[in-house]
């Protein structure tokens, strides 16, 4: 277990790398780092329920000017790693459910560390200014490999904390009700449905609100009267409102 979470800690720390330090390749979005998590620890279908809740939620959260948003990789990271690591054979949805709700309790430490992240490299600048010659490339090297340390020990120490952490609240969680567990399933399955809110909210998507949810309606009651599958449901729902943004659009 201990090399486990210390490995998590290494791979994940390479991993939050991704999200403004190098490369950004996109591995740190938690679409992506959520089911490779689990991939590595031999849970991929929970890696893949957390990651693409996660995205949901934080996709239109970027790192621009002097905003701070949650640090979604770490989230993701360690939601499937405590889930993978606190019910090995398969995390059911009511675990998940659990892990999901855990990364709330994560948001705020990673917004604060990553701001005192920023500080410190900017102080790593100042170190740099009035340095003229010869110095100053080696300077500036050395600023840049100082930054990246510094972004690789934030995720792994924050690893190190949260992932041993939410195991010891899932095992407590194991022994609760199964009232609760049965509302940390419905609390998985109705979790995509605000992050799509949140996503129409803030792109401002008006125009494809009433005719959305009028098809979403119909599909709805369709499904029950001729017992269409959810993908009919769904595809349903999304052309009514493809229609609709059209017709609001020519109009």
């Amino acid at each position: 277990m201990i090399l486990s979470i210390v490995g998590i800690a290494i791979i994940g720390g390479l991993i939050g790398l991704d999200r403004t330090a190098v490369g950004q390749f996109m591995i740190s979005q938690p679409i992506v780092a959520g089911p490779m998590m689990g991939w590595v620890l031999g849970d991929m279908t929970a890696g893949l329920i957390i990651g693409a809740t996660l995205e949901l939620i934080w996709i239109l959260d970027v790192p621009v000017g002097t905003f701070v948003p949650a640090d979604s990789t770490i989230s993701a990271v360690s939601a499937t790693s405590i889930a993978a690591l606190g019910n090995p054979g398969g995390a059911p949805l009511s675990v998940i459910g659990m892990c999901l709700l855990l990364t709330t309790a994560m948001t705020l430490a990673t917004m604060k560390a990553d701001g005192l992240i920023r500080q410190w490299n900017s102080r790593i600048v100042e170190g740099v200014e009035g340095v003229q010659g010869q110095q100053i490339r080696m300077r500036l090297t050395r600023a840049h490999l100082s930054g990246l340390v510094v972004f690789f020990l934030k995720s792994s120490v924050l690893y190190l904390i949260f992932v041993p952490t939410g195991i010891a609240a899932l095992k407590i969680f194991h022994y609760m009700p199964e009232n609760v567990h049965r509302a940390m399933s419905l609390f998985v399955k109705f979790l995509p449905l605000l992050g799509v809110a949140l996503m129409v909210r803030r792109l401002s998507i008006k125009i494809i609100d009433l005719f959305m949810l009028s098809g979403f309606v119909t599909a709805a009651v369709m499904g029950q009267m001729f017992h269409a599958p959810a993908s009919v449901v769904v595809l349903l729902t999304l052309a009514v409102g493809w229609f609709g943004a059209r017709y609001r659009e020519q109009g």
